[in-house]
């Protein structure tokens, strides 16, 4: 089944409402169609209030109202972020029945800016995964081969926007959960810098490395996205802004990455020289961090309803338990001195390369590769960049045995515009295309 937001930009899709080409309630009913249940992408739909919001986009596109570029485009929600009215299960029996009372602060800003909330998509159970493939709900399918994982933990979100059933999602990133699935999946993740889409009414997972995030087509439409949703605060130059055609980049040596991968994306970067991570150190700085911040939200649930969870999550919340107090403490002062050795590293460059993830996506279930245990790896490539709080973007690079792989560039607060340039000017392929 071939979506109908395949190749279609928000550029596209905005021109096409403001000449009357297409309607919200027109492009509403493109995405309900082409919602695939095989890809288990959606928990919840919501036809009826999504039919809603679409007239009064159309409606007030008439009289001359006009919200900005996400105006009328249907848009799908991660279902551990609240919209008021919908089930938010979390991907856990935990929350079988809950439904929100009202809208999380970014799903507010949806509204605010003219989108329709089409539903819900899967997550790995409470965002504490990587492999998109771990909840009640089942596991969500890569729409590039629907035997492998999507990526976790917004891989429903990535998956609806592969699958071209939205133009847009939004998702949750605590230790990679935008960019993991962006890279599995063929599309565009990006994770902005820490508090720049404000987290309210998002169950938390780590509350100081969580990172609301889009995915999308292209890293143009996260851009366009981004700029709609935060405004002058989080104001993204446009490329014709763009002031620094030959912007200063690092290649940063990723560990334990398949040499296929690293090739591809190295490719993208033949100039740039390499600098090295202490990707150890900032490891063990990102685990006592999580894992204690973790426990401190599930604990209750831990001792009172441990059977409610899914092996996996659980067994990962018993060794979060296990995590001293005095590794928090130590984390949390090496977090502040790799703070001040990449803003060294930010300051002779102006963006970071490396790849997004290791390798490409694994089979739905596998839980080892050649290069180690799922668990750490999936992440290994993108943690560090929760623990800085620093904003990062995935962009499709091309291949590897014909399954996606993904760029990923970093810079400071405040140079987002670098990421975005940068991401326009590479060489790669445009947006991959689902089987």
């Amino acid at each position: 089944m071939r979506g109908f937001f395949i190749g279609r930009t928000l550029a596209d899709l905005g021109g096409a409402l403001r000449s009357g080409e297409e309607t919200a309630q027109g492009l509403l009913a493109r995405a309900l169609e082409s919602v695939d249940p095989d890809l288990n992408a959606f928990v919840t739909l919501d036809p009826q209030g999504a039919e809603a919001a679409a007239k009064q986009a159309d409606r007030e596109l008439a009289s001359g109202i006009d919200r900005g570029p996400l105006h009328g485009i249907p848009v799908a929600v991660k279902d551990i972020i609240d919209v008021g009215g919908l089930p938010t299960g979390m991907g856990s029996a935990h929350f079988d029945g809950h439904v929100a009372e009202k809208d999380a602060e970014c799903v507010t800003m949806l509204r605010d800016a003219g989108a329709v909330i089409v539903g819900k998509t899967g997550t790995q159970e409470f965002a504490f995964g990587a492999t998109g493939d771990v909840s009640v709900t089942g596991p969500v399918r890569n729409p590039r081969d629907r035997e492998r994982m999507p990526g976790g933990s917004s891989s429903g979100s990535a998956a609806a926007v592969a699958a071209g059933t939205v133009p847009l999602a939004i998702g949750t990133d605590t230790g990679g959960s935008v960019r993991i699935p962006a890279a599995f999946c063929g599309i565009a993740g990006f994770k902005p810098a820490y508090g720049a889409i404000p987290a309210g009414g998002v169950f938390p997972l780590s509350r100081s490395l969580d990172h609301v995030g889009l995915l999308a087509g292209s890293a143009a439409d996260c851009r366009t996205a981004y700029r709609a949703l935060t405004g002058p605060a989080g104001a993204v130059p446009s490329p014709a802004d763009d002031g620094a055609p030959h912007a200063r980049v690092a290649w940063i040596e990723p560990p334990a990455a398949d040499p296929e991968v690293t090739r591809t994306v190295r490719a993208l970067f033949p100039d740039a020289p390499a600098e090295r991570l202490d990707f150890a150190g900032l490891r063990q700085v990102f685990l006592a961090i999580q894992f204690s911040e973790a426990y401190d939200v599930h604990a209750e649930r831990v001792a009172e309803a441990p059977g409610r969870y899914q092996p996996v999550t659980l067994k990962r919340l018993e060794e979060s338990a296990r995590m001293p107090g005095w590794r928090l403490v130590r984390a949390l002062r090496e977090r502040e001195r790799f703070a001040r050795e990449i803003a060294e590293l930010l300051d002779r460059y102006d963006y970071l390369a490396m790849p997004t993830m290791p390798i490409t996506a694994p089979r739905i279930g596998d839980t080892q590769a050649a290069q180690g245990p799922l668990t750490a790896l999936l992440v290994s490539l993108t943690f560090p960049w929760n623990v800085l709080g620093l904003p990062a973007l995935s962009v499709p690079a091309g291949t590897a045995g014909g399954l996606p792989v993904g760029a990923q560039l970093i810079t400071r607060r405040g140079a987002e515009s670098v990421l975005f340039d940068a991401a326009g000017r590479l060489a790669g392929p445009a947006r991959s295309r689902p089987a």
